[in-house]
């Protein structure tokens, strides 16, 4: 590393000396308010200098192997940042994040925040894996951060039991990746798989075990994404983890998990050199993409908690955006990008919305939402407009997204490839009929009894709210500037 090098670290180092300043703050002894008020302040501050320090970068920039920062890995730092910075917002108008532990919350999601930059920009086993353990370990505390909450101490315990458990299969799938190629570099893996080397000149054997050591690491990418069979923690932990983490949990770690994946695979099987050895690491990921989104669509059918069903949602569209990855193309990769920004929008604002609903009622669960329509006659629209996006119905920006992954694997003219839109377009149908509870709950029900209180909607939180569905509305009949971002985020991976 040079001095040169230095300033595509500079979102890293910013986002370091915020926890710090952040930390520093919450020792105070200020009133409450005042020291929420400080420490928001100072946690946006930070993300607004993050985001200057990664807007000042251009081109790509590789340190030792180790770290690439490019237009793909800067795509995902802006994805973080816009993320974290909804989620303090949020946080700081919840009732699931007391007051006085604001600056215990920020310090957290601002390292976990850095991790998924780090993830994104990892060109070597050692430092995927130690940006995971970042965001992974921050998880775990926020998720159990309501320690009065038997919920939340028994979805950050099983949380912790199974990400140890992805994790270590990971760490041994890397290990016998570096024992086969000497080395953790994803390009001199690549070299090594492709090459006159050891691993070439055993041929089938070879080629089976570099085979059972990819699926080993996709273990733990598979847990990062919520895809089956790795995806038993989602619906406890989505539940259990206050409200505002919950939406953030749903998006920024998946683009995150996401984007390591794409990184991994373009660098493991580059446009020029690729070989048969990737066939059958892209069967599986496609096998996973099925089931993955058919179990999350059938199971997210008879929950009565709206954070658990939209927790099998979640599921459901990671198995969608598995389906740009396994195409390993630009478009492909493109289509996911552009998914995972109208994910955002939609995903993030459903929460949003469950947060208002929880903080008035005590409860997330369905009967909450009933006669809402008429309580909060907006809240209950704009969650119609996340709901129907989010189940890919034009003209909204869910539908692109969707047109977009299907479009990219119908290009590939593969038969298997083929089936599995297919089998994508059929779950979408699915998916439509639990959305469609919870606007019957909403729309077309009235209370059992007295009916509760409007939720109380402070004017930041609209704010919010009103960022997050004019984007769904617009991207859904102009969708060119986040599809041209896309595109220009993918070529960075040197795809076909």
């Amino acid at each position: 590393m040079t001095w040169d090098n230095l300033p595509s670290l500079y979102p890293v180092l910013v986002l370091a000396l915020g926890m710090l300043v952040v930390l520093v703050a919450g020792l105070t002894r200020a009133g409450q308010r005042r020291e929420t008020r400080l420490i928001l302040f100072i946690g946006m501050a930070t993300l607004a200098l993050a985001g200057v320090a990664g807007a000042g970068l251009s081109g790509a920039t590789e340190i030792s192997g180790l770290f690439r920062s490019d237009a793909f890995s800067r795509f995902v730092l802006f994805f973080g940042l816009i993320s974290t910075a909804l989620t303090l917002v949020l946080a700081n108008n919840s009732r699931e994040v007391a007051g006085r532990r604001m600056a215990e919350f920020t310090a957290i999601i601002l390292a976990l925040c850095t991790g998924l930059f780090l993830m994104s920009a990892a060109k070597d086993l050692l430092m995927a894996y130690l940006a995971m353990e970042l965001v992974s370990l921050s998880s775990y505390i926020l998720t159990g951060f309501r320690r009065a909450d038997r919920l939340s101490h028994e979805a950050a315990l099983k949380y912790v039991i199974y990400g140890g458990v992805a994790s270590g299969v990971m760490v041994f799938g890397m290990s016998l990746l570096y024992g086969l190629t000497g080395t953790t570099s994803f390009s001199g893996i690549s070299k090594a798989l492709t090459g006159a080397s050891t691993v070439a000149g055993a041929g089938q054997v070879g080629e089976l075990a570099v085979v059972v050591a990819g699926v080993f690491v996709f273990a733990g990418f598979c847990f990062k994404i919520a895809a089956v069979p790795f995806h038993q923690w989602c619906p406890d932990v989505y539940q259990g983890a206050p409200t505002p983490f919950t939406g953030f949990l749903s998006v920024a770690p998946k683009a995150a998990g996401f984007a390591l994946i794409l990184r991994f695979l373009a660098d493991i099987f580059p446009a020029t050199g690729a070989h048969e050895a990737k066939w059958p690491l892209v069967t599986l990921l496609g096998i996973i993409s099925a089931v993955t989104m058919t179990l999350g669509n059938f199971t997210a059918l008879h929950q009565l908690n709206v954070k658990r069903l939209l927790a099998y949602s979640s599921i459901a569209h990671a198995g969608y955006m598995l389906m740009g990855v396994i195409v390993l193309d630009t478009d492909g990769s493109a289509a996911v990008i552009l998914y995972l920004i109208v994910y955002l929008f939609m995903n993030l604002g459903a929460f949003a919305i469950i947060q208002l609903v929880s903080d008035s009622s005590g409860s997330s669960d369905l009967p909450a939402f009933t006669g809402l329509g008429t309580r909060a006659p907006l809240l209950a629209v704009f969650m119609g407009v996340f709901l129907f996006s989010l189940a890919g119905l034009p003209p909204l920006a869910g539908f692109i997204g969707k047109f977009y992954l299907f479009a990219a694997l119908l290009k590939s003219n593969q038969f298997w490839f083929i089936i599995l839109a297919v089998i994508g377009i059929l779950n979408s149908v699915v998916a439509l009929f639990y959305y469609v509870r919870i606007l019957r709950e909403m729309f077309l029900r009235a209370p059992a009894g007295e009916a509760p209180a409007a939720p109380a909607v402070p004017a930041v939180v609209m704010a919010v709210l009103a960022l997050l569905v004019v984007p769904t509305l617009i991207f859904g009949v102009y969708w060119e500037p986040i599809r041209s971002l896309a595109v220009y985020a993918a070529s960075a991976l040197n795809l076909m």
